[in-house]
């Protein structure tokens, strides 16, 4: 039974036989990369070559800057290596949300970079309108929109939380989504759009080699040797690079480079996808601006539509495994599942009897400031970037900037930045990594259910520059 410090989608939790309903055809696979046409098929590369710039990661970090190396010299030869396909990982699973924030919101970027967070929140925008120009420019199909976010509050306590110059009541709010759980909203009508993630994958990849880039998938990098002072060696299983620079685009994977191993942890996130709305079940969210939503709490939920109208819901859960390993098998979580899909249908309950086509996980590179991190290494022949932190789709492309900024040696607005100059503190060793990242996300819970007040745990945290505002 709900209790009085229960949150809104355990006070109106439907059935259990509803939920398994709603599951029961659902299929373990990740509906953007099914639904974003023919691969490519790159090959792998099996003789030794060279290169001016050989970039390690063939998701949106690597893609963007592939493609933007080649738009600053297009005589540069560039390699790009995949262990396995692009776009596979992170940026094929996520929900399509690209945000112009570079600091994972306000909140954040105040806290952490008081003093250059104008200068931050600029640069974010003129990223996103940097990203459509290109996209366009570059003829890449996407399913590009900028409908705006809407921040929703599903509990009283959130309601405070919004701008009070800004803030849609609750007939306004429902007006926008017709929801029993939104009490208020804010509609940020700039600083976000809405894309399909596997498309911009496959998208970036075509462009990038028509561009002259060298693709190769199924390739992965064991080693980066730069000892001789001529040139890189990086080393697959079947040959080796023989390179100028390189750039790190490897995400939430260990780093190739020891210092940077401790950086970043894999949180997993989990996702549903609805089948398609018919034009009833629309009528009856209404939804008619498309926003993507979210809500206010600690453990937060993401929703938006799709092309063809289903409906996309995810967040809450974000699980860690003790090890920081990445592995097929933590994607395979029942009872996060049911848990988004109970949510979802106390969300919607005139959904009642939809399904859920798709269900899927994936990993998210988190570090301790929860906005990505920079740097260059090996006598500044490396570059790296990571520490997304979930808010990687328009980031990445911010981070190939000045990936490509601080291997050509420049010093730009960019680069002179204290976030892209500084790196975070680095997650504990095992098992004091487990056990404060569990503990964290417990107190996060509890928060929730105690009208966002932060314990004692939360409160330290946030007094040492590692809390968590969402």
């Amino acid at each position: 039974m709900p209790t009085k410090h229960s949150t809104a989608y355990e006070r109106h939790a439907p059935d259990a036989r509803v939920v398994n309903a709603a599951l029961a055809d659902s299929v373990a696979s990740v509906f953007w990369l099914e639904d974003a046409g023919d691969d490519a098929v790159y090959p792998t590369l099996s003789s030794s070559t060279h290169a001016d710039l050989t970039i390690v990661g063939g998701g949106y970090l690597g893609l963007w800057t592939a493609v933007l190396a080649k738009r600053r010299n297009p005589a540069a030869r560039v390699v790009l290596l995949e262990a396995q396909t692009l776009g596979w990982a992170a940026s094929g699973r996520n929900g399509g949300f690209c945000e112009a924030s570079l600091t994972h919101g306000e909140s954040n970027g105040q806290t952490r970079w008081p003093d250059e967070y104008e200068q931050l929140e600029r640069l974010g925008m003129e990223n996103l309108a940097a990203m459509e120009t290109e996209i366009r420019e570059l003829g890449i199909e996407c399913q590009w929109e900028m409908p705006g976010a809407l921040s929703v509050a599903v509990d009283q306590h959130q309601i405070d939380w919004l701008d009070p110059q800004l803030r849609l009541d609750r007939e306004q709010t429902r007006a926008q989504v017709n929801s029993p759980l939104y009490l208020a909203g804010q509609w940020h009508r700039e600083g976000c759009a809405l894309l399909h993630p596997g498309r911009l994958a496959r998208e970036l990849g075509r462009v990038a080699a028509q561009l002259g880039v060298e693709i190769f998938e199924h390739s992965p990098v064991q080693n980066v040797d730069t000892d001789n002072p001529a040139a890189a060696c990086v080393q697959t299983p079947r040959a080796t690079v023989t390179t100028d620079r390189v750039a790190l685009a490897t995400n939430v994977f260990p780093s190739l480079l020891r210092r940077n191993r401790l950086h970043t942890v894999p949180v997993y996130d989990y996702v549903l996808m609805t089948e398609p709305l018919s034009t009833a079940q629309m009528d009856s969210i209404g939804w008619r601006n498309r926003q993507g939503i979210a809500d206010m709490a600690n453990q937060f939920h993401y929703s938006r539509l799709t092309q063809d109208n289903r409906i996309l819901y995810g967040g809450y859960d974000a699980i860690y495994h003790s090890g920081r390993q990445v592995r097929a098998s933590y994607e395979d979580r029942p009872e996060s599942y049911r848990t988004l899909a109970s949510h979802f249908l106390a969300t919607y309950p005139q959904l009642e009897g939809i399904r859920f086509s798709h269900r899927w996980a994936g990993a998210i590179d988190t570090c301790t400031q929860f906005a990505a991190f920079h740097g260059l290494a090996r006598r500044g022949r490396v570059a790296y970037a990571a520490g997304f932190t979930g808010l990687g789709v328009g980031a990445t492309h911010f981070a190939a900037e000045v990936m490509l900024d601080h291997l050509g040696g420049l010093r730009t607005p960019r680069t002179a930045l204290k976030m892209v100059r500084r790196k975070p503190l680095p997650f504990p060793p095992e098992p004091l990594a487990s056990l404060g990242i569990n503990a964290t996300r417990w107190a996060l819970d509890r928060a929730d259910h105690q009208q966002g007040r932060r314990n004692a745990l939360l409160r330290t945290l946030d007094a040492v520059g590692l809390g968590f505002d969402s």
